[in-house]
C-alpha cells in the first residue's frame, strides 16, 4: 500500500539556515564557490543536491534560479524566464524516469507565509520513494474561468480550488513551446505580489503531471483557513469572475 505521510527529520531541520526570518544571516546560495553536489548548470541557474534533506525516503534537490539574491520570478526578463522554466521542466521530467520513485514533485516557495526558509529565489525537485502525489489530484483541481488562452496553453482561475480561496492554473499546450506557459506563470506571480486586491507577499508554485498533461498552479498564501486545516473543506470566493476580468484588464488588454 502506498504511504500517505512523509517523515520529517527534525534534527536536520534544526540545522537549516533561515534567511527569511533572519535577514542578517548570510545566504548559502550566494556563496557559489561553497556549493557542493552540483548536478547541472545553465548560466546562473544551478541544480544541486539539497544540503539539508529533511524529508526521509526522498531524493531532494534545489534549483537556484538566479545569482541575484533579491531577484523574483515576477520580474525576470523573458529570456531568463524561458530558460528557467525549460531547465526546471527538463530535470523534473528526467527525474521521473528513475524507477525508485513513486512520483516526483516540483515546486517553489516565495515569501514568509510560503513555508520556505531561504529568501534567495529557488525551487525544489524531490523524488518520493513511497508516495504517489497524483493519487490526491483530480481533474477538477485545474478547472476554472479562462483568463487567457494561446496556442493550446490555458490560464485560468480555479472554480474548485484545492485549498482556497484563490488559485491560478496554467495548462501547458505543447512541451516544445513553453512561451505562454512561462508567461502565464509569471503573470500570476506578478498579479499576486503587485496587483492583488489584498496585500500579499507570499505564494507557492506547484507543477503537476496528471493524465499526461503538465499543469502549474500558483497559490497566494495567507493564514490558512481553519475550515481547511480542521476539516479539509476548501472555500471558493464569490468574486472570481471579477478577478478574472481584473487580470485580463491589467495584463491582456489589447
Amino acid at each position: 500500500m502506498t504511504k500517505t505521510h512523509l517523515s520529517f527529520n527534525t534534527g536536520i531541520g534544526q540545522q537549516k539556515p533561515n534567511s527569511i526570518r533572519n535577514k542578517e544571516q548570510s545566504c548559502p546560495f550566494c556563496a557559489k564557490e561553497q556549493l557542493t553536489d552540483i548536478l547541472a548548470v545553465d548560466g546562473s541557474i544551478i541544480l544541486l543536491k539539497n544540503k539539508y534533506p529533511v524529508l526521509e525516503h526522498t531524493y531532494q534537490t534545489v534549483l537556484i534560479e538566479t545569482d541575484e539574491c533579491d531577484g523574483e520570478l515576477s520580474t525576470y526578463s523573458a529570456d531568463h524566464l524561458m530558460k528557467l522554466i525549460r531547465f526546471g521542466l527538463t530535470h523534473w521530467l528526467e527525474m521521473m524516469k528513475e524507477v525508485e520513485f513513486q512520483s516526483v514533485i516540483f515546486f517553489k516557495n516565495h515569501g514568509p507565509l510560503s513555508g520556505g526558509t531561504i529568501a534567495h529565489p529557488h525551487m525544489q525537485i524531490i523524488g518520493l520513494n513511497e508516495i504517489d502525489y497524483t493519487e490526491k489530484v483530480e481533474a477538477s483541481d485545474f478547472e476554472g474561468l479562462i483568463i487567457s488562452e494561446n496556442q493550446g496553453t490555458v490560464f485560468s482561475i480555479s472554480t474548485a480550488p484545492r485549498v482556497g480561496f484563490y488559485e491560478f492554473n496554467v495548462k501547458l499546450g505543447d512541451i516544445q513551446d513553453i512561451t505562454f506557459f512561462a508567461k502565464y506563470i509569471q503573470t500570476a506571480a506578478h498579479y499576486i505580489l503587485h496587483s492583488f486586491p489584498f496585500k500579499c507577499s507570499s505564494y507557492n508554485l506547484f507543477f503537476y503531471l496528471y493524465e499526461d498533461e503538465i499543469y502549474a498552479k500558483m497559490i497566494p498564501r495567507f493564514i490558512t483557513t481553519p475550515l481547511f486545516i480542521g476539516y479539509l473543506i476548501p472555500q471558493v470566493p464569490n468574486n472570481i469572475e471579477w478577478m478574472k476580468k481584473d487580470v485580463q484588464e491589467k495584463y491582456f488588454r489589447n
